[in-house]
């Protein structure tokens, strides 16, 4: 059985997800742990996690399958030292509402230099990481590929491969790939899948790649403009998602859906992927 989900939203509490994340057709997911937007965040309320950890039983969703996407402000590559520490604390905080919730991931993108240089940027963080797995214990993180801009660290597989190298603690990293990001990235990732995956378990190890990010690309092969499409309606398109979706290897893998659209959006896309599948 393939593990399928989206992101999905938790406006008016954590304790929606499982519920409708079934209902759109999916058996995996990924959340936000706060706003996105907004450096504030807060633990759950605790009837609002028993009601999530309640609906996780219920639904049968496998820890593997959860994971939580770090907010949008965070950048622990930055030089500016009030920002990265800043970065640091609701990286932190973010670790503590995972752990509160039960889900052992929590994926995030490893920052921009801002200028300073790949070199520096990733000294800053992996002294972030190394403070945060210190301050917070059950939770894992996962560096998430991205693309070239915008001073991004994380665009080579070689660039998390130093990070989780030279973290004290590399056995709590692992990866997330997103299609799109490698897509644009110039990856290609349709007609060159295995050479891909094969740099992936040589530099990293395919055990340490734990989700992948489901998504089209609006734009060719290493545009480096990271816009995601929906399933079936982008460059990569309907073909190219089959090549990739019926590798051995990332049939092992959950999927989450990052497509542009609400739950309802993320159902036709689920039964979509199905559909290329020939799954019912």
């Amino acid at each position: 059985m393939i593990k399928i989900g989206a992101h999905m939203p938790i406006g008016g509490g954590f304790k929606r997800v499982p519920k409708e994340t079934i209902e759109i057709g999916g058996n995996a997911f990924q959340i936000f742990p706060h706003n996105p937007r907004q450096w504030k965040a807060n633990l759950p309320l605790s009837e609002d996690a028993l009601e999530f950890k309640n609906g996780i039983k219920k639904y049968k969703i496998e820890i593997d399958s959860m994971l939580c996407h770090s907010g949008y402000l965070i950048n622990i590559a930055s030089p500016k030292e009030e920002g990265w520490k800043k970065s640091l604390d609701l990286l932190i905080k973010e670790m503590e509402i995972c752990s509160a919730l039960g889900i052992k991931y929590l994926n995030i993108h490893p920052g921009s230099h801002l200028g300073s240089g790949e070199d520096e940027g990733i000294k800053k963080i992996v002294k972030a990481l190394n403070i945060a797995l210190d301050s917070e214990k059950n939770t894992f993180i996962l560096l998430e590929n991205v693309t070239k801009k915008g001073g991004n660290i994380g665009y080579k597989i070689e660039q998390l491969k130093l990070i989780i190298d030279n973290v004290k603690q590399p056995e709590r990293l692992g990866i997330t790939i997103d299609t799109c990001h490698a897509w644009d990235a110039g990856y290609d990732i349709v007609n060159k899948l295995d050479e891909f995956l094969e740099k992936i378990d040589k530099l990293i190890g395919l055990e340490k790649l734990k989700f992948i990010h489901l998504n089209d690309s609006k734009n060719e092969l290493g545009s480096n403009k990271d816009r995601h499409e929906n399933i079936g309606m982008g460059i990569i398109g309907t073909d190219g998602l089959k090549k990739i979706l019926t590798n051995e290897i990332i049939l092992s893998k959950p999927w989450i859906l990052e497509t542009p659209g609400d739950n309802e959006v993320h159902k036709q896309d689920i039964a979509k992927v199905k559909e290329i599948l020939g799954v019912i």
